[in-house]
């Protein structure tokens, strides 16, 4: 990695045998910097050494002179960059490429490259250190803090020279256990929760340095989670309510049969104590039908409490979860942290998403489920909750098996009642009934005069697919019902992406050719009063009532659409 630190090799050297006499040696001394003497071992005299020819007669050979002194062969290398332990650095080194010594390098020349090498190393290390978004904490084998990048300096508002050189356990007793234990142990730590103070909340993954399974100091880096944290808490503090506290399921009426049979089965099981799988594409309506059993049932006094699988990190998930508690908890530490489960204590704890919860913890919930008890992460103390769970997945459970990512157990166990919401797009009888009570919600939240909505809007907005299903037409009627400023709101204010596929989609529409909806498309107001008539069994004044329209009103209506 660090051969881009040129080794330099003093090619200033002369090969003799081990018969040259001394006086020719200390010749040829003046000339190089070293004399190399070959015959089996190598020996190299360095020029700074002729002094020692005193110690010899002229016209003594040098293998003599060399006995003599018991001088030390040199190591022979064929890679400068491939330096073992076995060199012996008390004399120079020779460097052979094939053949043919190329030149000699000396442990001063050594000690330079190391040295270099290191502040290279140093270099890499302190610009990965600081690019990286995470607080790096590194430490030697004592404890001792050895690094602290300016992340960990704005994570913790420590400065560098207040903890660089002291044990890290006199600021973070917690950390101090982590990196102790890796420093003892040897084990990697990954996505361990840790809540420093109170007001922040990290994830630490730290991980031993060892040479030649030696242990010499330990690095840990914490994501800092706090923004998540919060983000989470504030999506929760502003959930949407979708549907009335009071005759819930009143508000859902639908006139498609599918959609009629699930809230048939959701109506059954709301007040039974029992867990309830949901499932369906994207915003089809599964949050607010887990709203409606909570809110319809025998838990209906209790909080209905959410947990979205998938925004919350999976390290962090058991946490907001099960909760977390310091193993020697004090009041004065402020670190317990209530999870879901007993934020909903007898209420309903809905988990969206539940197929993105690890299977370690799917398991874990499992274990709930069964007896209605847990531990919090990092507490010894069993925790009883009679909470009720209802989850969703917007693939079936059936695949999700298949592919490997459902504890099987608990699989068995939601799947005993499981109720299938269908996408919008099936059910296109149900957008002007619930595009118009979009209109009265919104028009009270943003406290606008209820407007009406053109014929030709409403067409349009029957003619779309919504992939996003009721999500994405809940969205559609709040923007258009913010951005209205007259007393009917017209397709104008409808998104482009909405007209644009609606205009191809007829534009596809073959000659002669009869569209499924057009019972529905020709005339939303009159399917309205089809539906009112048919609702009331042809009262006519109910039907009035229902509308919110006068019975005058209704019966020209009725004669001008011919629905006598």
């Amino acid at each position: 990695m660090y051969k881009s630190v040129q080794f330099t090799l003093d090619d200033s050297f002369t090969i003799v045998n081990n018969h040259t006499t001394l006086i020719e040696i200390k010749k040829k001394l003046h000339e190089y910097n070293f004399v190399i003497v070959a015959g089996g071992t190598y020996f190299i005299i360095n020029n700074y050494e002729n002094s020692l020819m005193a110690l010899g007669s002229d016209s003594m050979p040098i293998i003599d002179w060399l006995e003599h002194l018991n001088w030390l062969p040199s190591t022979v290398l064929s890679d400068v960059y491939e330096v073992d332990s076995d060199v012996d650095w008390r004399r120079p080194v020779l460097v052979k490429k094939e053949m043919e010594i190329i030149g000699v390098v000396t442990a001063d020349k050594r000690i330079e490259k190391l040295e270099e090498e290191n502040r290279q190393i140093s270099a890499y290390f302190q610009t990965l250190a600081e690019t990286i978004n995470d607080s790096v904490t590194a430490v030697d084998q004592t404890g001792n803090v050895v690094y602290w990048n300016l992340t960990a300096e704005e994570t913790y508002k420590i400065k560098k020279e207040y903890i660089l050189g002291k044990k890290i356990g006199e600021h973070f007793s917690d950390e101090s256990i982590v990196l102790h234990r890796i420093l003892n142990e040897g084990r990697p730590v990954r996505g361990q929760y840790h809540r420093p103070n109170k007001d922040t909340h990290v994830l630490i993954n730290a991980s031993p340095i060892m040479i030649e399974n030696k242990i010499i100091g330990g690095i840990a880096t914490e994501h800092n989670i706090t923004n998540i944290i919060r983000l989470n808490e504030e999506l929760d503090s502003n959930s949407s309510l979708f549907v009335q506290k009071s005759n819930t399921f009143s508000t859902m009426v639908s006139g498609s049969p599918k959609f009629q049979e699930a809230l048939k089965i959701a109506q059954k099981v709301a007040h039974a104590d029992i867990s309830i799988h949901l499932t369906g594409e994207p915003g089809a309506g599964k949050e607010m039908l887990a709203q409606a059993i909570h809110y319809g049932g025998s838990k209906a006094e209790g909080p209905f409490i959410t947990l979205n699988c998938s925004v919350i990190p999976a390290a962090l998930l058991e946490i907001e979860l099960f909760g977390f508690q310091k193993e020697n908890f004090t009041a004065e530490q402020e670190t317990l942290q209530i999870g879901r489960i007993e934020q909903a204590l007898d209420g309903t704890l809905y988990i969206e998403d539940i197929d993105k919860m690890p299977l370690s913890i799917q398991g874990k919930l499992l274990n709930y489920l069964v007896d209605h008890s847990f531990y919090r992460v990092g507490g010894g103390e069993k925790i009883t909750s009679s909470t009720r769970i209802i989850t969703s997945t917007s693939e079936s459970m059936d695949v999700l098996l298949q592919q490997g990512n459902f504890n099987e157990q608990l699989y068995f166990h939601l799947s005993v009642i499981t109720i299938d919401i269908p996408p919008l797009r099936t059910r296109k009888e149900d957008i002007v009934s619930l595009a118009q009570n979009y209109i009265q919600e919104f028009s009270s939240k943003y406290k606008k005069q209820v407007p009406e909505i053109s014929s030709e809007t409403m067409k349009q907005l029957v003619n779309y697919d919504w992939p996003g299903n009721i999500r994405e037409l809940r969205n559609t009627i709040e923007r258009m019902v913010l951005l209205n400023e007259k007393p009917i709101i017209t397709e104008e204010l409808l998104p482009e992406n909405i007209k644009s596929k609606v205009i191809v989609k007829q534009t596809n529409t073959k000659n002669g050719e009869i569209d499924q909806q057009e019972p529905v498309l020709k005339n939303t107001e009159a399917f309205e009063i089809e539906e009112a008539l048919r609702k009331t069994y042809g009262n006519k004044s109910a039907a009035a009532n229902l509308l919110g329209i006068s019975r005058g009103t209704l019966y020209n209506k009725i004669k001008e659409y011919g629905l006598n």
